[in-house]
């Protein structure tokens, strides 16, 4: 098999990849579709002044809310910080930056990037002085609307169910959410993959994210932490 076609990597090989005062994408929503290994080896490899761009900041001990836990993140880019009340106290303590999108427009912004534009004009948030605060107002036909520039990022993490060696990735049901839009908008994908099978053995019709945008592929251990709705 071509190096082309295997993009299987050990985590040692992408550590040089993050670094302090990087941009990081991150697939997840609320946790769910979060890469919980590599997360992981982010909190052991002490990476710190992240600027991170994903649906939401997770819980204190779930998701990408880890890192947010540990200070290890700077500012954030979201639709919400709820579910994290670490969060929401270094946001009012101003130890951490977050700027609010709306979560249709944050996930038009990834995609903006992942295609290559510099951003969208919506309506949404144009009569709202804290969500379009500092954006730039547009005249169009008439109307006034807000432009929304385009987000990317150094590295994307992604979480797949299903990958092949080329980096072709099948999600596992609502764990989609936003890690097909991440892995376009990303200098670097990464992804972390439940299983991983030779090149072409995958259903070409399964395939929701193509390889063409994954760079290195990782051996995921699962799940570790305990979810928010569980219970003793």
């Amino acid at each position: 098999m071509s190096s082309h076609h295997n993009k299987m990597s050990d985590y040692e090989e992408i550590r040089h990849f993050f670094q302090n005062e990087m941009t990081l994408m991150f697939g997840g929503f609320g946790g769910v579709g979060s890469p919980p290994t590599l997360l992981n080896h982010l909190l052991k490899w002490g990476v710190k002044d992240l600027t991170i761009i994903g649906n939401d900041t997770g819980f204190p001990h779930i998701g990408i809310g880890q890192l947010v836990a540990k200070n290890r993140v700077k500012k954030v880019i979201a639709s919400h910080i709820g579910s994290n009340p670490i969060a929401g106290r270094l946001m009012s303590e101003g130890k951490l930056e977050v700027e609010f999108s709306p979560q249709g427009i944050l996930a038009e912004r990834i995609r903006a990037g992942g295609v290559g534009l510099k951003g969208i004009v919506s309506d949404i948030g144009v009569d709202d002085p804290y969500l379009n605060k500092g954006k730039t107002f547009i005249e169009m036909d008439g109307s006034r609307y807000v432009f929304e520039s385009a987000l990317v990022a150094e590295v994307g993490i992604v979480y797949a169910r299903k990958a092949d060696t080329f980096g072709n990735l099948i999600y596992d049901k609502s764990a989609r959410n936003t890690n097909p839009l991440i892995a376009m908008a990303s200098d670097v994908t990464i992804v972390e993959a439940l299983e991983i099978v030779n090149y072409g053995e995958l259903d070409p019709e399964e395939i929701v994210t193509s390889g063409v945008f994954v760079d290195h592929i990782v051996l995921s251990k699962g799940v570790d932490w305990k979810w928010a709705w569980e219970t003793n």
